[in-house]
């Protein structure tokens, strides 16, 4: 058997796989939120999340600020991976990934300086979760209508990074019967 026709052979298994595995993540519904019942949140600053939506249902201040200077963690994160190649360059995956680590909590330190700082987040917000997973639930059945919904998730995911790797299984579970 030639090389290409092996190379070929693992194309196709390879494009086959990658399918299956679209059509898993595809399959995985989520409800309309008017069909979702929403967590209840914690009604003032003592959880541990702040929620970047008011009681009343509009962004709390710290989510606008956020908003409007979102480009502070993206700098940041490419800033610590840089700085981190650069200083262990010897060793390429060690170096990246330390560096990407190092981007993160630059990135989340500037998103919350950005945002007005810790202690302004905790007073300008009147909601807070315990549990990302709740706060994604709530956000989505109560404000994923709202214009600015997609700026709102991008801010909160650069405050709360690991709101990013919870939002849509979060969804995908609270949509299950």
């Amino acid at each position: 058997m030639s090389c290409s026709r092996v190379k070929a052979g693992f194309f196709i298994l390879f494009v086959a796989m990658v399918s299956v595995f679209a059509g898993c993540v595809a399959t995985q519904n989520i409800s309309q939120p008017s069909e979702m019942e929403a967590p209840e949140p914690i009604a003032d600053n003592s959880g541990e999340y702040m929620c970047p939506y008011t009681s009343d249902g509009v962004m709390c201040e710290w989510t606008d600020k956020a908003v409007n200077a979102s480009m502070g963690s993206t700098i940041g994160k490419t800033a610590g991976a840089y700085a981190g190649a650069k200083a262990l360059e010897q060793v390429p995956f060690l170096g990246g990934f330390l560096g990407g680590m190092a981007g993160d909590a630059i990135g989340r330190e500037m998103a919350i300086q950005a945002s007005g700082g810790w202690e302004y987040i905790k007073e300008t917000s009147d909601l807070s979760f315990n549990n990302l997973e709740e706060m994604a639930v709530y956000m989505y059945v109560n404000h994923s209508t709202h214009e600015h919904y997609q700026a709102v998730l991008k801010a909160t995911g650069e405050i709360y990074p690991d709101f990013n790797k919870v939002y849509t299984s979060a969804l995908v579970s609270a949509s299950s019967p």
